[in-house]
């Protein structure tokens, strides 16, 4: 969904994975992704923590000067699992309050690699795109075509009716 020249976005929020991935370039587009958000000023908005791809983005955003808000609920900042939260930390209650806040927080969100916790906040997301729930821009960032059987099983689903193209 392409943005007006009207919304301007000052926060962008990014999901992607807690592991590095296999391929190398996953962690360089993080940090190129970091990078460009602290270039431009955009505020970042994620699920807290410090590993993998989440780590790449959030670290060399936060050292290149944007603002950097970690949402994360209770249950895992008091744990190990995710690793310390880069820049600002919002604790939540529950994941549910903590996808809400993210999205409360946001103007725009692009996802990079990531699993299932990745793929569930795209679906939500592009779930209430389509409920017009909201009208922020929504951006997969396919690097090496990860999400390329993505995008065609989501045009079977087109294809069996159960989707509208324009979702």
């Amino acid at each position: 969904m392409a943005s007006s020249s009207s919304h301007h976005i000052r926060n962008i929020f990014v999901f992607d994975g807690s592991s590095p991935g296999k391929e190398k370039e996953f962690l360089e587009s993080a940090n190129h992704l970091g990078q460009v958000l602290a270039e431009r000023k955009i505020h970042l908005v994620y699920g807290g923590g410090s590993l993998g791809l989440i780590g790449g983005v959030s670290i060399v955003a936060f050292l290149g000067g944007s603002q950097v808000l970690g949402v994360i609920p209770k249950a895992l900042a008091k744990g190990d699992i995710i690793g310390k939260t880069i820049g600002e930390e919002l604790q939540v209650s529950t994941m549910s309050d903590r996808m809400n806040a993210m999205f409360n927080h946001a103007d725009a969100f692009i996802a990079l690699p990531g699993g299932l916790g990745t793929l569930k906040e795209i679906f939500h997301i592009s779930y209430w795109a389509q409920l017009h729930i909201h009208h922020k821009p929504i951006g997969l960032l396919n690097v090496n075509g990860f999400y390329d059987k993505l995008l065609s099983f989501l045009d079977h689903v087109v294809e069996q009716e159960f989707l509208t193209s324009s979702a």
